[in-house]
């Protein structure tokens, strides 16, 4: 209470100071024309002061931050902050009462894609249910995940707990069937990254480019590894575990630093890092632009690794370049011995695509010439075998381009399929899913557009188009072939509206869940892509860990399912859709 007490005097103090210039001069350069990777003035202002506060001093906006003094920080927060609501303690009823099951085995939905092969499917076993229960999918459960206008973070689920992470660092582990509180667990940043559990430990990584293990049964840590040392370094994809080794994607936000012409770009590169799953020794790591020529940066890997059992690869999909020049392994697929990290081979889908946010500015002074149009790859591939017995790795690209490439075959392109018009925003985003017969491809398309809007500061604010991205599509996983498509949400009056469907997609058989922008998750029939369930995520709930939690769009994560449930994550704010900060649950169950 103290604290708390502290921090609003700290506050208020510091709003005496014009937080507004402050603003101006160090922040408004990004925000007030914000492009990929840089929430727009109007999600800032959604966002309360803890988070804006952290993000600040330990978040991803450190670097940004740090010519400022203590006054400064909390004077532009004082500017931005959305003064905090009264809030009931959490009811003490959420924490459990029974113990926790003594082992992980059962139904489960481990890491990105459910399984090494991340294809983001779950037979009926595992799920759980069939198409048949879908109808009868009924929200039993609501768990506010507290400061916040999204929520990034897959969870996992595992011998009747599942475990789910915020964007303050919390991450939960919560009765799978009640909600209540097992544990709680504070990273040192906040965590984007999903969680991955193997044996009784579970897998993330944090903003500050930390990988973490921790007991799954207790929430005691085991190890922290910082495994890299670039300041813009961060974790957004999902680790991957197999046998006795983790595999963590490394990524970073540098690529939106350019929009302050102050910035000098770049020296971020991209990175799998391969750590012993006891200890967090480092086995190898190894760069996705390796001995790079003067000024070459970039080829994030965004996404979780993919890993395949019949030769030891581990495959990650890469992002564009940053700066000139441009190299053979952005905007790629690589394939790395699992054992040493040696690159197999490269198989670049796009070249040229050196991108950066100044590209978005009006004085493009960080933007290289020519420039890409930031084309890269948000989501991992998918490893399948497909029905002549040749396998294939099948991912889409924000080009709105899906791919099926020869893994035996150092990549060779089986087939490419447009889906729709790519963009920074996508094309195809976060997740594809692919059952024995399809890929299951959702297209975003979001668009934003300036509204003139006399009460914020610039004059104008940015909302999503309400007309424009959206589809889901059924691609055919040997030839590509479109086998059918279903036509975009429909906005209507909703206010902070998009009909882009960004959200990772996920399958059971005979069923494709996607969620979208407009805030509702919808189950589609895989035969034809009728809709069969939908949800609006969109409304204030009442959870059953105390405080009431926003629903919002859905972006980033897909729903996960395990043991006759159903979990997705509702709440986006960053590109002018509905803010939120719950995880709900959902289950055709008596």
């Amino acid at each position: 209470m103290r604290i708390l007490l502290l921090f609003a005097v700290t506050i208020l103090t510091a709003s005496a100071q014009d937080g507004a210039a402050i603003y101006k001069q160090h922040c408004a350069g990004c925000h007030d024309t914000p492009a990929a990777r840089v929430p727009p003035l109007s999600a800032l202002r959604a966002m309360d002061a803890a988070a804006i506060i952290r993000s600040l001093e330990t978040g991803v906006m450190k670097t940004q931050a740090a010519g400022l003094t203590s006054n400064e920080r909390y004077a532009v927060v004082a500017y931005l902050a959305t003064p905090a609501k009264p809030v009931a303690p959490p009811s003490t009823a959420a924490t459990c009462n029974a113990p926790p099951q003594p082992s992980f085995d059962g139904p489960r939905w481990s890491g990105w894609g459910a399984g090494l092969a991340n294809t983001r499917f779950q037979d009926s076993a595992a799920a759980g249910m069939t198409a048949s229960d879908v109808p009868k999918l009924k929200l039993k459960w609501a768990f506010g995940l507290g400061a916040g206008t999204a929520v990034h973070s897959q969870p996992a689920v595992a011998g009747g707990r599942i475990f789910v992470a915020n964007l303050t660092g919390d991450v939960y582990s919560l009765d799978a069937n009640t909600g209540c509180v097992r544990w709680t667990f504070t990273a040192a940043a906040p965590v984007r990254s999903g969680t991955v559990l193997a044996g009784s430990s579970l897998f993330f990584g944090d903003q500050q480019a930390n990988a973490y293990a921790v007991n799954a049964t207790t929430g005691a840590l085991l190890w922290k590894v910082h495994v890299d040392g670039h300041f813009a370094a961060l974790i957004t994809g999902t680790p991957q575990v197999h046998g006795e080794v983790v595999y963590v994607p490394v990524s970073s936000f540098e690529e939106a630093l350019p929009a302050s012409p102050k910035y000098e770009c770049c020296t971020f590169r991209g990175s799998v890092v391969a750590l012993e799953a006891t200890t967090g020794r480092q086995v190898w790591k190894t760069y996705t632009i390796e001995a790079p020529p003067h000024g070459a940066s970039g080829a994030a890997v965004w996404s979780s690794p993919t890993f395949d059992e019949e030769n030891g690869m581990v495959y990650v999909a890469t992002g564009d370049n940053y700066s000139s020049p441009a190299t053979k392994t952005s905007d790629a697929v690589l394939a790395l011995n699992g054992k040493t990290g040696e690159i197999v081979w490269s198989k670049q889908l796009t070249s040229g695509d050196i991108y950066n946010n100044g590209c978005a500015m009006p004085v493009k002074t960080n933007c290289p010439d020519p420039h890409g149009e930031d084309s890269d790859f948000g989501q991992p591939p998918i490893l399948v075998t497909l029905s002549n017995g040749r396998r294939a790795l099948v991912l889409g690209q924000k080009s709105g381009m899906a791919y099926g490439l020869d893994p035996d075959r150092q990549g060779e392109i089986l087939w490419k399929t447009s889906v729709g018009p790519g963009g920074v925003l996508g094309g195809i985003q976060w997740g594809s899913a692919a059952d024995r017969e399809n890929m299951y491809v959702a297209l975003s398309g979001l668009q934003i557009g300036v509204v003139v809007d006399s009460k914020a500061p610039q004059g104008y604010s940015l909302d999503a188009d309400p007309k424009k991205g959206g589809g889901l599509f059924a691609l055919s996983l040997l030839t590509g072939e479109k086998r059918w498509s279903a036509p975009p949400p429909v906005c209507g009056e909703r206010k902070h509206c998009s009909p882009a469907q960004s959200a990772a997609v996920t399958a059971i058989p005979g069923v494709v869940f996607s969620g979208s922008v407009d805030g509702h998750l919808r189950a589609y029939a895989t035969a034809t892509g009728e809709v069969i369930w939908d949800a609006d995520t969109v409304r204030e709930y009442d959870t059953v860990n105390g405080p009431k939690a926003q629903g919002g769009s859905l972006d980033g994560p897909g729903p996960v399912i395990a043991g006759g449930w159903l979990y997705v994550l509702s709440g986006y704010g960053q590109w002018g859709g509905t803010p939120g900060n719950v995880l709900l649950a959902f289950s055709a169950l008596p």
